[in-house]
């Protein structure tokens, strides 16, 4: 029997997503936005809490990701080209848009919040075995921890505070502690006789525990400070274990796999604690960890508490180092 003259369906074709591969990186338009504005790398580093030669290196990314040149470099001055300017108008637009949209669900919930940014190590190895004091004197706030080696834009990402490990020659921001680093390894290690840890020397028998270094920097980078002081050059130990957090690196420390550099206070509790020991003297490092305040933490008078419990925190973890 025939069948009837019907047209087949054609195949339902969904829109396509915008793919990651499409778009710059968020943090090189967030640069990007501050230079045209401002027509100052120096202008919109102070903005964004980032080096003048960070912001330069992130605006050479985006013209090389986008293929052609977004400002013209004069003696001390900034302009920007045709393509410049079509790509500020677009990028202004869509983070205007987002701030709007960010503001209006923001002001639908009245839930007291205070948001922080920090790194990896310094939540998971010193703020947050102390958070449970501040969640206690302020039973109705929320505390939201961004843990990122990613230097976040403190008033588009919604931040109210940041604490950052910077060079005390280039910090921004309240002081919170300066650092010294010095090698830490678990009891049982310092204990093991047939490899002793009694002179710096001897570190060249062990395990050196590590982080993953940004490329082009040396492995053994956290370790500089102490070898300088110390008059040695750098230490090849026996074998490397090599992670991609510090935290990592300090449990690989308290299980006994090796030798790590400890920064202090940052690991000042698992030292009082006896989890870890330190064979030989601590140096200054010349980095230490700084506070900074968005703008929009100004009516947020739990950051504000926040920011004056860590001053204190801090104060009590140098009387515990020292």
């Amino acid at each position: 029997m025939p069948q009837p003259n019907v047209k087949s369906a054609s195949p339902l074709v969904l829109p396509q997503g915008i793919r990651r591969s499409e778009l710059p990186r968020l943090e090189l338009l967030y640069s990007f936005e501050a230079a045209a504005r401002t027509l100052s790398f120096t202008h919109a580093a102070a903005e964004l809490f980032l080096t003048q030669s960070a912001v330069s290196r992130q605006i050479q990314q985006l013209e090389a990701d986008l293929g052609t040149p977004l400002f013209e470099r004069h003696h001390r001055a900034l302009a920007l080209t045709d393509a410049g300017r079509i790509m500020q108008r677009a990028v202004s637009d869509c983070l205007e848009r987002l701030r709007d949209a960010t503001t209006s669900l923001r002001a639908t919930t009245s839930a007291r919040q205070v948001a922080i940014t920090t790194t990896p190590g310094f939540a998971s190895l010193w703020l947050i075995p102390r958070l449970a004091r501040f969640t206690a004197t302020h039973p109705g706030v929320d505390v939201r921890i961004s843990a990122t080696l990613e230097v976040l834009d403190l008033e588009r990402s919604g931040i109210d505070v940041s604490v950052r490990l910077r060079t005390i020659e280039h910090a921004v921001g309240t002081a919170l502690f300066e650092e010294t680093v010095t090698p830490v390894c678990s009891p049982q290690l310092l204990k093991n006789r047939a490899l002793p840890l009694k002179k710096p020397a001897d570190l060249v028998d062990h395990t050196l525990l590590a982080a993953d270094m940004p490329q082009g920097q040396p492995l053994t980078i956290d370790w500089e400070p102490w070898f300088k002081v110390m008059g040695l050059p750098e230490v090849r130990m026996k074998n490397t274990l090599r992670f991609s957090q510090y935290s990592d690196v300090v449990a690989a420390a308290v299980a006994g796999q090796g030798v790590a550099i400890g920064r202090l206070p940052l690991l000042g509790e698992l030292l009082r604690e006896g989890r870890l020991v330190a064979p030989f003297s601590g140096v200054a490092s010349r980095m230490g960890y700084f506070v900074n305040m968005a703008p929009r933490a100004a009516g947020n008078a739990d950051a504000q508490d926040f920011v004056r419990w860590l001053m204190a925190e801090a104060e009590d973890a140098k009387i515990v180092c020292a």
